[in-house]
């Protein structure tokens, strides 16, 4: 089987996953890029909770479709945007969570109260709902990300990117569990946030490639189950 190929099934089961997890519904998006130009990302009208290889299309950044069948989805833009801006960036997920996506309904920051999720703050916002649907959008979504890891765009949803598929997957999910911690926490109190001293000490332990896996695996094992 090709690399290709194998890149294929890993997003297809990236997309399940969070599909379990309720992080995407019926829509979200992720992508891997494969290549000058081009990208790997699910078909937009696929159903996520089924995806295969099949449902995986190559297509250029201006959303051309070199392989597969079907079209990406209409954020492709999102993408295509963030790989032109960050050249770190080998991997997106775009989602719409609701817990953190909560926290942007009502003003309420992002605040680090559980340890993995320190790997994401400060998390930046995008004020606007809007959807990424053009160069335009993408272009402010990159503005607002800078070099960061994640950000989240106000009553939409949140973005994640990383070295591979596995990095762009925990981060999302770190993300949203430190969300629907806050969250909670807000309902009998003022949550604790992490120093950054904690912090710190929190990014130097679990930014590590092999807890990454084993996080991806934690959720892949649940899948099958």
């Amino acid at each position: 089987m090709s690399d290709l190929e194998e890149l294929k099934k890993q997003l297809a089961l990236c997309l399940r996953m969070l599909e379990k997890s309720e992080i995407i519904d019926f829509n979200g998006h992720a992508s891997i890029r494969a290549g000058e130009n081009r990208m790997l990302i699910n078909v937009g009208s696929a159903q996520r909770s089924q995806l295969t290889a099949r449902d995986i299309c190559l297509v250029d950044f201006d959303g051309t479709v070199i392989e597969g069948h079907g079209k990406p989805p209409l954020e492709f833009h999102l993408h295509a945007g963030i790989y032109k801006a960050r050249a770190d960036s080998q991997a997106i997920v775009h989602a719409h969570p609701k817990w953190s996506t909560f926290l942007t309904m009502t003003g309420h920051a992002y605040l680090p109260v559980f340890a993995q999720g320190t790997l994401v703050h400060p998390l930046p916002v995008l004020d606007t709902p809007d959807s990424i649907n053009s160069p335009e959008m993408a272009a402010r979504l990159t503005a607002v990300l800078g070099d960061r890891p994640a950000a989240l765009m106000k009553s939409h949803g949140a973005v994640t990117l990383g070295r591979d598929i596995v990095e762009a997957f925990v981060l999302i999910t770190y993300l949203e569990e430190n969300a629907y911690r806050q969250y909670m926490a807000m309902q009998v109190g003022t949550p604790y946030a992490f120093s950054e001293d904690e912090q710190r000490r929190c990014r130097e332990k679990l930014r590590n490639p092999g807890l990454f896996q084993r996080t991806w695996n934690h959720f892949h094992a649940k899948l099958e189950s």
